[in-house]
Formats: C-alpha cells, sequence, structure tokens
C-alpha cells in the first residue's frame, strides 16, 4: 500500500444490529477495492475480517477487525464491529479510532435496537453518521420501508444518497443522487452505467437530497429555491458540510453479498466522510492537569491513544494506535503516560483481519499495530517526552454478568488466573478476582455469550479447561442484643497444664466494624496476654456461629479475667477468647447479613412499569426515577443474590434497549425464611 497523507485517511467504524450484513458489506468493500482477491463469505469461514476460530464456529463476529483499503486515492481503515451486545466492547473499540460510523441495517427492517445503540455511541463521540441499508437485491425487501422508519425516528436530516429502482420486488438499478447517475450490477458486482429511469419516487428522493445539500449553505439555499441546478462541486461541498455539522445522514442502499452499490459507497466515504485532518482536533490533558486541543498534524509532537489490545500466546502481543499528532517511527521516543517510562518500539505493521504489512510508521490521522510492546495496555496514552499529554481511552461498557471459575483438573487454578490476565489485555470488558471471603475465582463480562468466548480462549489459547457456575454470596454474620461470656480453658496432661480465663460482653457495633476495649484492671490478666485474647476473638470472628460466614460489626470488651502463674501461656488465652466469644455471640441472637447492591437501570419509558415490577419480585427497594431523554433511569438496592441473571433477563424485557451499573452498597439483615435456606444449605 502506498503512504497517505492525513488529508487522504479516513476511518470508518462499521456498526449495527447483530445478523444485519456488516461484515458481508465489509469483505464486498474489501473485495470491490482490490484489498482482496476473493468475496469472503460469513457461512463458509473464509472472511478477512471474522478470522478468530471462535468467529468461524459461531458465524458471527465478537471483536473488532480492521482492514485498509484504497479508493479514489484515498485509504479507508474499516473498523467492523460485533453487533451482539455481548459483545459491545469492540463496538467501543471501533467508535473511538474512527471520526465517522456506518450504521448498517438491513431492507425490510424497522429501527432495531444495534441501530439506535450505534447511533447514539457516534452522536456521543461527535462522530459523522452514514446509514448502509443492505440486502436491497433481495426479493420482497424493501428499502423504502426502511427509509421511512429510519425517517421517523432521525427525520429530515437523513439524506438519501443511493437509492434502488423497483420494478415490483425487483431491484432493476441503483440511483446515485450525488452524480445523478445510475448503475445496474451483475452477480459479481460489475456496474454498467444505465439512464436513470423516469420514476416518481427517484423524483421525490432527488427532491428531498437537493433540500438537504440546500440546507447547508445559504447560498445554496437560494438558488435551490430559484429552482437552479446544482454542479457537481456545490452538492459535494453542501454534503461535506452537512455530515460534518451534523445535519445530514447520508443514506446508501447496498448488496454485501452481491457487491450490488458498493463502489458507490465507497465513492461516497471517500468523497465525504471526515477524516481527522479536517477536525478541529481532538481534547488532551496536559500533565499539569490544563485541557487542550490537539491539531491532527503529522509534524507536531506525538501524540497516540491505544484502543486494541491481541493478547497472543503464539504470535505476541499487538497493540493498535489511533495517532492524532506526530507519528510512530522504530526510531520514536514514545512516553507512556500512565507509567511514566520511555517505550520501546517494536514491529510496525497495518493490518487486514489476521495479515500484517511491513509500514515505516504509522502517521497522524491513521491506526496502525505496534508489536511486542510488553508495558503498553489497552487506554494508553504515547506522547513525545517534552510534550507530555494524555488522550481520552475507549468508552468501554462495565461487565454485568459474574460467574465462578471451576477447573477441571485440581491444581490449575494459577495457569487460569494466567490466562485470564492475558485475556483481561485484549477485553477490558470483562475482570477477574479472588473472592477471598467466599475462596472462588470469579470472572464478570457483558453477557452470557461473552463468558462462554472467554472459556472457549482459555481453552484454545492457554491450554485450561473451565466451567462456569453460579458464584457464592458473601454473606455475613452479626448479632443484635448484647450478650456475655465467662469462659475458662484448662487443660492437664502431666506436666505443664493450659490455662486461660476470659469474661468478654458483646454488643451490636452498627455500621462501625470491629471495635475491642479493654477493661481489665488490677492485673487480673496480665498485659502479655490481652493481645493474643484478642487474636482469638478475631479469629472467631472469621466462622460465625450460624453458617461459618464472616462476622462484622460486633464491639467486644474484655472486662476480668483469670491467669495461673505457671500453666497460662498466650495460646491458651487464645483459644480461651475464641471460645467465649462463640459464646457469647450464640446468645446475642446472630442474624445472617447479606449484601446489597446500589442499581441504575436506564430503560426507555415504555418499559419502566415491568422493569420496577421485575426488580420488586428481586426483594429490591425502589429509592427513586429520573427523567431522561427518551428514556427513564431507575434507582434501587437489590440484594446481590438476585441479581444473578439480570443483564439475561434486563435485556429480555427491553428488547435489548436496557442497560444497568450496580456497585455494592451496604449489608441489610437476611429475611428469616431466605435465612433459614442459605444456613441448611452451607
Amino acid at each position: 500500500m502506498k503512504a497517505y497523507t492525513s488529508n487522504n485517511i479516513r476511518n470508518i467504524a462499521v456498526l449495527g444490529h447483530g445478523g444485519k450484513g456488516k461484515t458481508t458489506l465489509c469483505e464486498a468493500m474489501l473485495y470491490i477495492a482490490g484489498a482482496s482477491d476473493r468475496l469472503g463469505r460469513v457461512a463458509d469461514g473464509n472472511t478477512v475480517l471474522d478470522f478468530d476460530s471462535e468467529e468461524k464456529r459461531r458465524k458471527s463476529s465478537v471483536s473488532s477487525a480492521i482492514a485498509a483499503l484504497e479508493w479514489d486515492n484515498t485509504k479507508l481503515n474499516i473498523i467492523d464491529a460485533p453487533g451482539l451486545f455481548d459483545f459491545e466492547g469492540g463496538a467501543a473499540e471501533a467508535v473511538r479510532a474512527a471520526e465517522a460510523v456506518l450504521i448498517v441495517t438491513s431492507a425490510g427492517s424497522g429501527v432495531d435496537v444495534g441501530t439506535e445503540k450505534a447511533f447514539r455511541a457516534a452522536e456521543k463521540k461527535g462522530a459523522a453518521k452514514f446509514f448502509a441499508v443492505t440486502k436491497t437485491d433481495s426479493d420482497h425487501r424493501n428499502f423504502y420501508k426502511t427509509f421511512d422508519a429510519l425517517k421517523e425516528v432521525y427525520g429530515n436530516k437523513l439524506c438519501p444518497t443511493i437509492i434502488p429502482y423497483m420494478e415490483g420486488n425487483i431491484t432493476k438499478c441503483y440511483v446515485n443522487l450525488m452524480t445523478g447517475m445510475a448503475f445496474s450490477y451483475d452477480e459479481n458486482g460489475k456496474a454498467t452505467k444505465v439512464p436513470v429511469p423516469e420514476d416518481s419516487v427517484i423524483e421525490e428522493m432527488t427532491s428531498a437530497f437537493m433540500e438537504a445539500v440546500a440546507t447547508t449553505d445559504d447560498a445554496l439555499m437560494e438558488k435551490f429555491f430559484e429552482g437552479e441546478k446544482f454542479t457537481k462541486e456545490e452538492i459535494l461541498k453542501g454534503l461535506c458540510i452537512g455530515i460534518f455539522d451534523g445535519s445530514i445522514y447520508p443514506v446508501y442502499a447496498v448488496s454485501g453479498l452481491t457487491c450490488a452499490g458498493v463502489d458507490q459507497l465507497l465513492y461516497g466515504l471517500a468523497w465525504s466522510a471526515p477524516g481527522a485532518f479536517g477536525y478541529a482536533g481532538e481534547k488532551c490533558t496536559y500533565e499539569n492537569g490544563e485541557e487542550g486541543i490537539l491539531p491532527c498534524d503529522e509534524n507536531g509532537p506525538l501524540a497516540a491513544v491505544c484502543f486494541k489490545t491481541i493478547a497472543d500466546p503464539f504470535v505476541g502481543k499487538m497493540s493498535f494506535f489511533k495517532v492524532v499528532s506526530g507519528k510512530l517511527a522504530p526510531d520514536t521516543a514514545a512516553y507512556n503516560f500512565r507509567t511514566g517510562e520511555i517505550e520501546k518500539m517494536g514491529k510496525i505493521v497495518f493490518v487486514k483481519g489476521a495479515k500484517q504489512e511491513d509500514a515505516p510508521a504509522i502517521i497522524a490521522g491513521d491506526i496502525g499495530v505496534v508489536t511486542k510492546m510488553a508495558g503498553v495496555k489497552t487506554d494508553d496514552t504515547l506522547c513525545d517526552p517534552k510534550n507530555i499529554l494524555k488522550l481520552a481511552g475507549v468508552d468501554f461498557p462495565k461487565p454485568c454478568l459474574s460467574m465462578a471459575v471451576k477447573v477441571s483438573k485440581k491444581g490449575e487454578e494459577e495457569k487460569v488466573a494466567a490466562g485470564l490476565t492475558r485475556l483481561m489485555e485484549e477485553d477490558p470488558t470483562i475482570t477477574f478476582a479472588l473472592n477471598k471471603e467466599t475462596r472462588e475465582q470469579v470472572l464478570s463480562g457483558l453477557g452470557e455469550q461473552h463468558l462462554d468466548v472467554i472459556v472457549s480462549k482459555l481453552k484454545n489459547k492457554f491450554g485450561v479447561d473451565v466451567t462456569l457456575e453460579l458464584p457464592k454470596v458473601a454473606y455475613r454474620e452479626t448479632i443484635t442484643k448484647p450478650a456475655e461470656s465467662d469462659t475458662k480453658y484448662s487443660r492437664q496432661s502431666g506436666g505443664r497444664g493450659q490455662y486461660g480465663h476470659v469474661k468478654i460482653r458483646i454488643e451490636p457495633n452498627p455500621e462501625k466494624g470491629y471495635e475491642f476495649v479493654n477493661e481489665v484492671v488490677g492485673g487480673a490478666i496480665p498485659k502479655e496476654y490481652i493481645g493474643p485474647a484478642e487474636a482469638g476473638i478475631k479469629g472467631a470472628m472469621q466462622s460465625g456461629v450460624l453458617a461459618g460466614f464472616n462476622v462484622v460489626d460486633v464491639k467486644v470488651t474484655l472486662y476480668d479475667g483469670s491467669y495461673h502463674e505457671v500453666d497460662s501461656s498466650e495460646m491458651a488465652f487464645k483459644i480461651a477468647g475464641s471460645m467465649a466469644f462463640k459464646d457469647a455471640m450464640k446468645k446475642a441472637a446472630p442474624v445472617l447479613m447479606e449484601p446489597i447492591m446500589k442499581v441504575s437501570i436506564i430503560v426507555p419509558e415504555d418499559y419502566m412499569g415491568d422493569v420496577i415490577g421485575d426488580v420488586n419480585s428481586r426483594r429490591g427497594q425502589i429509592e427513586g426515577t429520573e427523567m431522561r431523554t427518551g428514556a427513564v433511569q431507575i434507582n434501587a438496592f437489590i440484594p446481590l443474590s438476585n441479581m444473578f441473571g439480570y443483564a439475561t433477563t434486563l435485556r429480555s424485557k427491553t428488547q435489548g434497549r436496557g442497560q444497568y451499573v450496580m456497585e455494592p452498597s451496604h449489608y441489610a439483615e437476611v429475611p428469616k425464611s431466605i435465612a433459614e435456606t442459605v444456613i441448611k444449605d452451607k
């Protein structure tokens, strides 16, 4: 691939609902542009972009994939993102690296959840938005039904750009409203110019296109009202202005499977999609905390963000960079903002799916990969040591489904931890940690399919076989009334014996944790035995009397006791302290406590009733609601034991439109009927 300057580079994130043909369309773009020598098909498992073994097995994308192509003296970096919601992390990576988002849906569809989410992601990033309606040459697929559905949601900003001419249910040709030309396509996607059909629908769409272009410029609007025709240059200028300022969303009719209209889409992206060079610049934060705007200048100081990592045990670590300013080259002194270290450059490559092409450098506005950078993680900023700054990272979704990891072979726990740590490098939407209270290894991700892929990768990449189970809940125990214990530990077995005698008082200490008070006077217990007695008490609190859970929020007062000059020892008083606490706790009306999560759920208003009903069924307490644009945020407190599997339930109840986050809030007493079951099952 020849070298391109930043003003001739376009970074396009391809997003949309699963099964709408994103990868198929990307494969068609690569094939038509000559970047691939065959038209890859998802069903055949031979695509450039779905190259991972998991993707071939599932016949769907599970991670973002990048491929560069050349079209009309422009380099297009196509970033194909997964459409399944369990793999939203890939979409977040794609959006971070792009200036434009191509939202893919299919003819005959309405506005699905994937379209809504893709649009919101593009809007949040401030990226230009394009729509591609695929499968327009299939029988009984109506492009105009989908266009009308999109227009109902997104209004007059929706701008028809490439439209199909149909006779009945058959698409005869595609009309390019930018150029005023029409093309028919054979089964191999080869275009033949044909006359523009005389048709009322085409006339209506042409008028809508011209009006959208005219609204971007006063001079064009005046010309439009006077009935004058626009020149090609005026059309392109108006279109670009509208795309840049967000007042126009071009819509392209295409077919990824037969490549029909794909060449016109490529022209449209090359001509009108913004690149980093055309943007005002990215926001950055300097070392002193001040914020600034960094222009896209390949001769400027280095600033690059790592937006994706692949940690392959055989190929090695691959760090994907979006360079905002300057360039990454083998001799670049790159300062890592997070670590404060100068990073040593590995090999620099451009990628096309799994294939690599050596590159001399990655310049401002471009995307590329640096291999074997051990000290770099996703979200890291590399910058000039003389101009230290930080760029925004990737807006990853938070993991919401947790499962306990069980190894198939004993003794492989460390191997599991090592493998999952490597996988966390390439997928920040998973977390893995040892729960010290339940002694379980807990894996968290975005959904059941997500965790299933992680388990599969763990086996294929690192040779570890595991299963997933519902994690245990870290219940706790506490007391509800004061109690005392007079406990004497005495043992005689010939020779020196063991003697320790303590008197303690325990009482509830709500939300204050553990507190120990020494009220022993007159030397009833020597000072050297006070510490061991407390150690015994604290040890006993690690396993309560109800079900062996940690005991919390208790004040313990050691107020008296006795000792033996010969038989007393630290061990004797430690044992006496432990026995005394357990005895006192049995008298103090102990109860089981459960972790309560603070949950914030965001759903469209139409689903509010169903979601609140479900929260109530989970023993949740609604704290309140907050209205948002087109949605409502439900704030609630829900027991952790009732949150397992909630991600799947929420998606089902809201048709995938709901989302939530949760965090630990407090512990509360478990209802008696549930406590009995927990104690019985322990």
